[in-house]
Protein backbone atom coordinates (compact mmCIF):
# COMPACT_ATOMS: atom_id res chain seq x y z
CA UNK A 1 0.00 0.00 0.00
CA UNK A 2 3.03 2.44 0.83
CA UNK A 3 5.01 1.41 -2.14
CA UNK A 4 1.62 2.75 -4.29
CA UNK A 5 1.43 5.67 -2.74
CA UNK A 6 5.06 6.41 -2.67
CA UNK A 7 4.67 5.47 -6.78
CA UNK A 8 2.07 8.04 -7.49
CA UNK A 9 3.69 10.69 -5.39
CA UNK A 10 6.89 10.26 -7.57
CA UNK A 11 4.56 10.94 -10.58
CA UNK A 12 3.46 14.02 -8.97
CA UNK A 13 0.50 13.49 -6.82
CA UNK A 14 -0.30 15.01 -3.60
CA UNK A 15 -0.19 12.57 -0.27
CA UNK A 16 -3.32 12.91 1.04
CA UNK A 17 -5.39 12.23 -2.05
CA UNK A 18 -3.27 9.66 -2.91
CA UNK A 19 -4.13 8.32 0.75
CA UNK A 20 -8.13 9.20 0.26
CA UNK A 21 -8.40 6.98 -2.58
CA UNK A 22 -6.82 3.93 -1.02
CA UNK A 23 -8.98 4.44 1.82
CA UNK A 24 -6.50 4.98 4.15
CA UNK A 25 -5.78 7.84 6.78
CA UNK A 26 -3.00 10.11 6.10
CA UNK A 27 -1.62 9.17 9.97
CA UNK A 28 -1.78 5.60 8.99
CA UNK A 29 0.61 6.50 5.95
CA UNK A 30 2.95 8.14 8.16
CA UNK A 31 3.46 5.50 10.59
CA UNK A 32 3.76 2.85 8.14
CA UNK A 33 6.61 5.14 6.65
CA UNK A 34 8.04 5.36 10.06
CA UNK A 35 8.07 1.17 9.90
CA UNK A 36 5.30 0.82 12.33
CA UNK A 37 3.34 -1.96 10.48
CA UNK A 38 1.07 -3.37 12.74
CA UNK A 39 -2.42 -3.33 12.30
CA UNK A 40 -4.23 -1.60 15.61
CA UNK A 41 -7.53 -1.47 14.24
CA UNK A 42 -10.32 -2.39 16.09
CA UNK A 43 -11.88 -6.07 15.29
CA UNK A 44 -8.05 -6.81 14.02
CA UNK A 45 -5.96 -9.61 14.51
CA UNK A 46 -3.70 -9.58 17.42
CA UNK A 47 -0.88 -11.22 19.19
CA UNK A 48 -1.61 -11.61 22.89
CA UNK A 49 1.85 -12.77 24.01
CA UNK A 50 0.01 -13.73 27.47
CA UNK A 51 -2.16 -16.10 25.17
CA UNK A 52 -1.83 -20.05 25.84
CA UNK A 53 -0.78 -21.98 22.65
CA UNK A 54 -3.34 -23.95 20.92
CA UNK A 55 -1.35 -27.13 22.77
CA UNK A 56 -1.90 -25.74 25.80
CA UNK A 57 -5.33 -24.96 25.42
CA UNK A 58 -6.18 -28.44 23.97
CA UNK A 59 -4.06 -30.59 27.28
CA UNK A 60 -5.99 -28.19 29.70
CA UNK A 61 -9.17 -29.01 27.89
CA UNK A 62 -8.20 -32.44 27.90
CA UNK A 63 -7.26 -32.38 31.79
CA UNK A 64 -10.93 -30.84 32.22
CA UNK A 65 -12.67 -33.33 30.61
CA UNK A 66 -10.68 -36.03 32.43
CA UNK A 67 -12.00 -38.84 34.63
CA UNK A 68 -10.90 -37.19 37.76
CA UNK A 69 -12.24 -33.81 37.12
CA UNK A 70 -15.34 -33.89 34.25
CA UNK A 71 -17.45 -33.44 37.39
CA UNK A 72 -15.54 -30.42 39.20
CA UNK A 73 -15.95 -26.75 38.18
CA UNK A 74 -13.42 -24.66 36.45
CA UNK A 75 -12.03 -23.20 40.25
CA UNK A 76 -11.89 -26.35 42.01
CA UNK A 77 -9.82 -27.90 38.65
CA UNK A 78 -7.51 -25.20 38.37
CA UNK A 79 -7.28 -25.28 42.78
CA UNK A 80 -6.63 -29.16 42.41
CA UNK A 81 -4.19 -28.76 39.70
CA UNK A 82 -2.13 -26.05 41.70
CA UNK A 83 -1.74 -28.69 44.17
CA UNK A 84 -0.06 -31.29 41.89
CA UNK A 85 2.41 -28.24 40.83
CA UNK A 86 0.63 -27.92 37.41
CA UNK A 87 -0.67 -24.56 36.29
CA UNK A 88 -1.94 -24.29 32.64
CA UNK A 89 -4.03 -21.06 33.63
CA UNK A 90 -6.85 -19.38 35.43
CA UNK A 91 -10.15 -20.67 35.97
CA UNK A 92 -11.65 -18.03 33.91
CA UNK A 93 -9.41 -19.04 30.75
CA UNK A 94 -10.69 -22.40 31.30
CA UNK A 95 -14.11 -20.79 31.27
CA UNK A 96 -13.37 -19.14 27.91
CA UNK A 97 -12.03 -22.72 26.39
CA UNK A 98 -14.99 -24.95 27.52
CA UNK A 99 -17.40 -21.92 26.19
CA UNK A 100 -14.97 -22.19 22.54
CA UNK A 101 -15.65 -26.25 22.78
CA UNK A 102 -19.47 -26.03 23.65
CA UNK A 103 -18.92 -27.33 27.03
CA UNK A 104 -20.41 -25.01 29.35
CA UNK A 105 -23.25 -27.35 30.62
CA UNK A 106 -23.70 -28.62 34.19
CA UNK A 107 -20.85 -30.81 35.37
CA UNK A 108 -22.60 -32.42 38.52
CA UNK A 109 -25.79 -34.48 39.07
CA UNK A 110 -26.69 -31.01 40.83
CA UNK A 111 -29.97 -29.88 39.27
CA UNK A 112 -30.05 -26.67 37.60
CA UNK A 113 -32.51 -23.84 39.02
CA UNK A 114 -34.59 -22.68 37.26
CA UNK A 115 -36.96 -19.94 37.12
CA UNK A 116 -40.56 -20.83 37.02
CA UNK A 117 -42.45 -18.74 34.10
CA UNK A 118 -45.20 -16.16 34.24
CA UNK A 119 -48.21 -17.39 33.78
CA UNK A 120 -49.41 -16.35 30.11
CA UNK A 121 -51.77 -13.50 30.25
CA UNK A 122 -55.91 -13.72 29.92
CA UNK A 123 -58.19 -11.60 28.37
CA UNK A 124 -61.92 -10.83 29.49
CA UNK A 125 -64.27 -8.40 27.65
CA UNK A 126 -67.03 -9.42 28.86
CA UNK A 127 -68.77 -11.47 31.86
CA UNK A 128 -68.33 -15.20 32.40
CA UNK A 129 -64.71 -15.81 30.51
CA UNK A 130 -62.03 -15.86 33.30
CA UNK A 131 -62.94 -16.67 36.59
CA UNK A 132 -59.70 -16.61 39.55
CA UNK A 133 -60.70 -17.97 42.92
CA UNK A 134 -58.22 -19.04 46.11
CA UNK A 135 -59.00 -19.73 49.51
CA UNK A 136 -58.25 -17.83 52.51
CA UNK A 137 -57.84 -18.44 56.23
CA UNK A 138 -60.44 -17.09 58.78
CA UNK A 139 -59.54 -17.11 62.38
CA UNK A 140 -61.39 -18.16 64.95
CA UNK A 141 -61.65 -17.60 68.99
CA UNK A 142 -59.24 -20.90 69.56
CA UNK A 143 -55.86 -20.37 68.86
CA UNK A 144 -54.38 -22.19 66.01
CA UNK A 145 -57.78 -23.09 64.94
CA UNK A 146 -59.06 -21.83 61.21
CA UNK A 147 -61.69 -21.68 58.86
CA UNK A 148 -61.31 -21.30 54.90
CA UNK A 149 -63.00 -19.13 52.91
CA UNK A 150 -63.57 -20.59 49.53
CA UNK A 151 -64.02 -17.57 46.55
CA UNK A 152 -64.41 -17.51 42.87
CA UNK A 153 -64.42 -14.01 41.10
CA UNK A 154 -65.37 -12.80 37.67
CA UNK A 155 -62.58 -10.88 36.61
CA UNK A 156 -64.47 -8.92 33.94
CA UNK A 157 -66.64 -7.35 36.73
CA UNK A 158 -64.81 -8.53 39.92
CA UNK A 159 -68.20 -9.59 41.29
CA UNK A 160 -68.27 -13.15 43.52
CA UNK A 161 -69.93 -15.85 41.30
CA UNK A 162 -69.62 -18.46 44.17
CA UNK A 163 -68.13 -19.44 47.69
CA UNK A 164 -68.08 -21.21 50.62
CA UNK A 165 -66.83 -21.23 53.88
CA UNK A 166 -65.63 -25.04 55.11
CA UNK A 167 -62.86 -26.53 58.20
CA UNK A 168 -60.83 -27.87 55.98
CA UNK A 169 -58.96 -27.22 52.70
CA UNK A 170 -59.90 -29.67 50.14
CA UNK A 171 -59.67 -30.11 46.44
CA UNK A 172 -63.37 -31.98 46.61
CA UNK A 173 -64.78 -29.24 48.50
CA UNK A 174 -63.16 -26.50 45.37
CA UNK A 175 -65.04 -29.43 43.28
CA UNK A 176 -68.07 -29.17 44.79
CA UNK A 177 -68.19 -25.38 44.68
CA UNK A 178 -67.37 -24.91 41.06
CA UNK A 179 -70.25 -27.17 40.38
CA UNK A 180 -73.18 -25.44 42.57
CA UNK A 181 -71.56 -22.19 40.79
CA UNK A 182 -71.80 -23.63 37.06
CA UNK A 183 -74.99 -25.27 37.63
CA UNK A 184 -77.07 -21.98 39.43
CA UNK A 185 -75.67 -19.74 36.82
CA UNK A 186 -76.02 -22.08 34.18
CA UNK A 187 -72.69 -20.41 32.60
CA UNK A 188 -68.89 -21.82 32.39
CA UNK A 189 -65.82 -19.54 32.07
CA UNK A 190 -63.63 -20.55 29.14
CA UNK A 191 -60.08 -19.75 31.46
CA UNK A 192 -60.09 -20.49 35.54
CA UNK A 193 -57.02 -19.34 37.08
CA UNK A 194 -55.70 -20.02 40.64
CA UNK A 195 -52.58 -20.40 42.78
CA UNK A 196 -50.09 -23.67 43.40
CA UNK A 197 -51.51 -24.78 46.42
CA UNK A 198 -53.17 -28.58 46.72
CA UNK A 199 -56.92 -27.78 46.29
CA UNK A 200 -56.09 -25.42 43.26
CA UNK A 201 -54.42 -28.61 41.43
CA UNK A 202 -56.50 -31.60 43.65
CA UNK A 203 -57.35 -34.46 40.69
CA UNK A 204 -61.05 -33.97 41.64
CA UNK A 205 -61.17 -30.63 40.48
CA UNK A 206 -58.94 -30.55 37.77
CA UNK A 207 -60.18 -33.45 36.11
CA UNK A 208 -64.20 -31.96 36.63
CA UNK A 209 -62.91 -28.88 34.81
CA UNK A 210 -61.26 -30.06 32.03
CA UNK A 211 -64.19 -32.22 31.46
CA UNK A 212 -66.10 -29.26 31.45
CA UNK A 213 -63.44 -27.97 28.31
CA UNK A 214 -62.37 -24.79 30.85
CA UNK A 215 -58.85 -23.75 30.27
CA UNK A 216 -56.95 -24.02 33.97
CA UNK A 217 -53.91 -21.32 34.52
CA UNK A 218 -51.47 -20.93 37.65
CA UNK A 219 -49.77 -18.65 39.51
CA UNK A 220 -45.53 -19.29 40.46
CA UNK A 221 -45.14 -20.28 43.53
CA UNK A 222 -45.32 -17.71 46.21
CA UNK A 223 -46.14 -14.82 43.95
CA UNK A 224 -49.23 -13.18 44.93
CA UNK A 225 -49.26 -10.88 41.96
CA UNK A 226 -50.17 -13.72 39.56
CA UNK A 227 -53.64 -13.29 41.21
CA UNK A 228 -54.19 -9.81 41.86
CA UNK A 229 -58.02 -9.30 41.71
CA UNK A 230 -58.60 -12.30 44.20
CA UNK A 231 -55.78 -10.76 46.45
CA UNK A 232 -56.94 -7.77 46.31
CA UNK A 233 -61.06 -9.38 47.44
CA UNK A 234 -59.01 -10.74 50.49
CA UNK A 235 -58.06 -6.91 51.35
CA UNK A 236 -60.76 -5.30 51.01
CA UNK A 237 -62.60 -8.41 52.97
CA UNK A 238 -60.34 -8.42 56.15
CA UNK A 239 -60.31 -4.17 56.18
CA UNK A 240 -63.94 -4.03 56.11
CA UNK A 241 -65.12 -2.37 59.21
CA UNK A 242 -67.55 -4.68 59.74
CA UNK A 243 -64.99 -7.85 59.98
CA UNK A 244 -65.04 -9.42 63.18
CA UNK A 245 -61.40 -10.44 63.26
CA UNK A 246 -62.42 -14.04 65.19
CA UNK A 247 -65.77 -16.33 64.35
CA UNK A 248 -67.04 -18.40 67.31
CA UNK A 249 -68.25 -20.86 64.87
CA UNK A 250 -68.95 -22.04 60.92
CA UNK A 251 -72.35 -20.92 60.89
CA UNK A 252 -71.20 -17.36 62.08
CA UNK A 253 -68.30 -17.30 59.69
CA UNK A 254 -71.18 -18.07 56.78
CA UNK A 255 -73.84 -15.52 58.04
CA UNK A 256 -70.98 -13.02 58.13
CA UNK A 257 -69.88 -13.97 54.77
CA UNK A 258 -72.78 -14.06 53.10
CA UNK A 259 -73.94 -10.87 53.97
CA UNK A 260 -70.17 -9.07 53.20
CA UNK A 261 -70.21 -10.81 50.24
CA UNK A 262 -73.92 -9.37 49.17
CA UNK A 263 -72.75 -5.87 50.38
CA UNK A 264 -69.10 -6.34 48.20
CA UNK A 265 -71.61 -6.93 44.91
CA UNK A 266 -74.28 -4.39 44.98
CA UNK A 267 -73.17 -1.28 47.10
CA UNK A 268 -69.64 -1.46 47.33
CA UNK A 269 -68.52 0.98 44.60
CA UNK A 270 -65.49 -0.72 42.87
CA UNK A 271 -62.65 1.24 42.44
CA UNK A 272 -60.93 -0.82 39.91
CA UNK A 273 -64.19 -0.83 37.52
CA UNK A 274 -64.61 2.47 37.91
CA UNK A 275 -66.78 3.67 40.98
CA UNK A 276 -69.94 1.04 40.23
CA UNK A 277 -70.95 -1.76 41.80
CA UNK A 278 -69.72 -5.24 40.36
CA UNK A 279 -72.77 -6.17 39.47
CA UNK A 280 -74.04 -3.10 37.71
CA UNK A 281 -70.55 -3.82 35.80
CA UNK A 282 -71.72 -7.13 35.38
CA UNK A 283 -74.95 -7.01 34.04
CA UNK A 284 -73.45 -4.21 32.16
CA UNK A 285 -75.60 -1.37 33.54
CA UNK A 286 -72.23 0.76 34.07
CA UNK A 287 -72.71 1.95 30.80
CA UNK A 288 -75.75 3.77 31.41
CA UNK A 289 -74.42 5.07 34.62
CA UNK A 290 -70.74 6.74 32.91
CA UNK A 291 -73.50 8.52 30.23
CA UNK A 292 -75.30 10.07 33.09
CA UNK A 293 -72.31 10.95 34.70
CA UNK A 294 -71.11 12.63 31.83
CA UNK A 295 -74.23 14.53 31.07
CA UNK A 296 -73.40 16.18 34.56
CA UNK A 297 -70.16 17.04 33.98
CA UNK A 298 -71.43 18.73 30.71
CA UNK A 299 -73.99 20.68 32.70
CA UNK A 300 -71.66 21.76 35.21
CA UNK A 301 -68.88 22.88 32.32
CA UNK A 302 -71.97 24.84 30.84
CA UNK A 303 -72.03 26.97 33.94
CA UNK A 304 -68.67 27.04 35.06
CA UNK A 305 -66.28 26.37 32.03
CA UNK A 306 -63.36 28.23 33.70
CA UNK A 307 -63.35 25.37 36.13
CA UNK A 308 -62.83 22.86 33.86
CA UNK A 309 -59.23 23.45 32.22
CA UNK A 310 -59.12 20.04 29.69
CA UNK A 311 -62.85 20.15 29.61
CA UNK A 312 -65.36 17.82 31.33
CA UNK A 313 -64.50 14.02 31.21
CA UNK A 314 -66.03 11.24 33.05
CA UNK A 315 -63.41 8.80 33.89
CA UNK A 316 -64.18 5.36 32.34
CA UNK A 317 -61.92 1.99 32.64
CA UNK A 318 -61.09 0.46 29.47
CA UNK A 319 -63.70 -2.80 28.72
CA UNK A 320 -61.27 -5.34 28.13
CA UNK A 321 -59.61 -6.23 31.65
CA UNK A 322 -56.48 -8.13 31.24
CA UNK A 323 -55.02 -10.53 33.74
CA UNK A 324 -51.07 -11.33 34.40
CA UNK A 325 -50.56 -8.17 31.47
CA UNK A 326 -47.09 -9.42 29.89
CA UNK A 327 -44.88 -6.57 30.55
Amino acid sequence: MVKLIDEAIAEGARVKPCCEVVEISYRSYLRWKDGQVQDRRKGATKRVVRRLSEQEREEFYQQANSCEYRDKTPGQIVASLLDKGIYYGSERTLYRILKDHQALTNRSEKRRTTTPRKPPALTADGPSQVWTWDITWLKTDVKGIFLYAYVVIDIFSRMVVGWSVEEVESPDLAKALFERIIRDRKVQPQFVHADNGGPMRGVSLVAFLTQMNVQLTFSRPRVSDDNPFIESFFGTTKTHVTYPKLFTSLSAAREWFASFVDWYNTKHLHVGIGYVTPMQKHHGEDVEIFRRRQQSLDAAAACHPERFVTGPRCVTPERTVVLNKAS
